[in-house]
């Protein structure tokens, strides 16, 4: 008999959001899938691993093919409980998200969601990382099945080159069906924050950060441009930072 596919998948919305419970619904039909939620959302935590405090395991799910478990951990603990206590093989793919909020261009850099997809990349597992372009507890999703399936698919008969996870970012719901996918270099946009001022009711200072995201990136080809065309952004992305281009020209 054939073994079936092996996908580990994380988020870091919370393991009630929508975009992680549409996700688990659309692996499991393809491969035995190991689930390992967040606890609650832990936006923006990038890369973070948990060194001060015990992590938790809790199985809330446990039927043929399908294992589902919240983690006091980020994401990147998830992956690396997963490989390490969970698994009995390596798994075939890691998918994360589906990630409400866009983690294209700069937001890559403080995704818990791609760092997930990262961790997984760095032991040359293949690795997805999806997320859409709209913020909120409940963003529309109805777009996203058939790209989800089709790249997913994709990456299961072809693989990925070792150190490499995909970076996948859906336009938000509009009008007009999606054109398509698109594969992306990522955008050279960033925040610009600033830091209010506020009062606690016992008169002490705190701050609030709030900021704009600014794109003046005019290139045709970048996850921005391809979602604002509505198109599915695709940005194969590595963890190696090497300036690659400087390591015969900086000396000292």
């Amino acid at each position: 008999m054939v073994k079936k596919p092996l996908i580990l998948i994380t988020n870091d919305d919370g393991y009630e959001a929508d975009g992680y419970r549409l996700l688990l619904k659309l692996m499991k039909p393809l491969a035995d899938v190991v689930a390992i939620s967040t606890l609650e959302s832990t936006s923006a935590m990038g890369h973070a691993v948990t060194m001060s405090m015990p992590l938790r395991l809790n199985k809330i799910t446990d039927e043929p093919g399908f294992t589902e478990y919240i983690s006091n951990g980020t994401p990147a603990d998830n992956i690396k409980m997963g490989k390490h206590l969970l698994l009995d093989r390596m798994p075939d793919l890691v998918v994360t998200g589906i990630n409400h909020g866009s983690n294209a261009a700069i937001n890559i850099i403080y995704s818990g969601t791609m760092a997930a997809a990262l961790e997984a990349a760095m032991d040359g597992i293949p690795a997805i990382g999806f997320s859409l372009a709209e913020y909120g507890k409940h963003p529309d999703f109805s777009h996203v099945d058939e790209f989800v399936l089709r790249i997913v698919k994709k990456v299961l008969n072809e693989g990925l080159p070792k150190g490499i996870a995909l970076n996948v970012n859906f336009p938000k719901k509009t009008d007009e069906p999606v054109k398509g996918i698109k594969t992306a270099r990522q955008a050279n946009a960033v925040w610009k924050e600033t830091y209010e001022e506020r009062m606690d009711p016992y008169g002490q200072k705190y701050y609030w950060m709030t900021g704009v995201f600014l794109d003046g990136d005019k290139r045709v080809d970048t996850d921005e441009k391809v979602m604002a065309d509505n198109y599915v952004a695709v940005v194969p992305a590595q963890y190696d930072f090497t300036a690659k281009e400087l390591l015969n020209k900086l000396t000292f």
